[in-house]
């Protein structure tokens, strides 16, 4: 399905927009890699559903302002996003620091969400359990320890970025480090305001992710009021990308049994 990429205005800022399908609204929150790539979920996704996937303040194509400093103000920023693009009831999908930003989002302002679907999400941690450090690997350590599957992390080691997509790598990182670094990964306030996320939740964990580990998905579960678990084994990181075709067929399965 093509995506159409536009350009839009929120409080000031300028917002690149992916953009595809017809259908009930789902805004979809990328993680630290910004959105490199169209992907296959994205298509499954837009199909029946009106898909938006704009790349974060600070990431990409979209301009970086001084004055969204943390998580919390990109969450504020989002729900000022849904009101600017005049969205009603919608599903909202996170990866990653996105499904941090989605869940920061909803402590604040659940009314007119419908579901929320977790992809391996930063932004809570369980003691004496740290996740993976990404600020001190390399670019080939990350890309290993994003998959399972080698040949995936092959494949994009493989490729040498353009200088402008290398721009593109550097901004990203930076903007990762500024919602990231201090507490590592995580809100250490958030986990207590998770009750007030009184939605159907789905969170996906990949069972060999070593950015965070599994056993996460469970005080996702416990925390969040309505949740149901899918772990998927000989899966890491991204399981929206190693995993697609099981993710997908849950996903759209989720997004049908709490549509409106």
């Amino acid at each position: 399905m093509a995506e159409q990429i536009t350009t839009v205005t929120v409080q000031g800022v300028n917002i690149r927009l992916h953009r595809a399908g017809k259908g009930p609204p789902v805004l979809f929150l990328h993680g630290a890699g910004g959105v490199p790539v169209w992907l296959p979920f994205f298509d499954a996704v837009a199909d029946g559903h009106d898909l938006l996937v704009p790349e974060h303040p600070g990431f990409g194509g979209s301009d970086d302002p001084t004055w969204i400093r943390n998580i919390g103000d990109l969450a504020y920023f989002y729900l000022d996003f849904l009101e600017e693009m005049r969205i009603g009831s919608y599903h909202l999908i996170g990866n990653s620091l996105g499904g941090w930003a989605a869940a920061e989002m909803l402590v604040r302002d659940r009314a007119r969400c419908l579901s929320l679907t977790l992809l391996a999400p930063a932004g809570i941690r369980i003691k004496d359990m740290p996740g993976g450090d990404l600020f001190i690997w390399n670019p080939e350590e990350l890309q290993r320890n994003l998959y399972y599957d080698q040949a995936l992390a092959e494949r994009v080691l493989a490729t040498k970025p353009t200088d402008e997509e290398m721009d593109v790598i550097l901004k990203n990182r930076f903007t990762t480090t500024k919602f990231g670094w201090e507490p590592r990964w995580h809100n250490p306030d958030l986990e207590k305001w998770l009750h007030r996320i009184k939605l159907p939740s789905l969170v996906v964990w990949g069972e060999d992710d070593k950015v965070f580990p599994a056993a996460y998905a469970e005080l996702w579960k416990e925390r969040l009021p309505d949740a149901r678990v899918l772990r998927l084994a000989k899966c890491g990181h991204l399981p929206h990308v190693e995993q697609a075709d099981a993710v997908i067929a849950r996903v759209r399965a989720f997004l049908k049994e709490t549509a409106r």
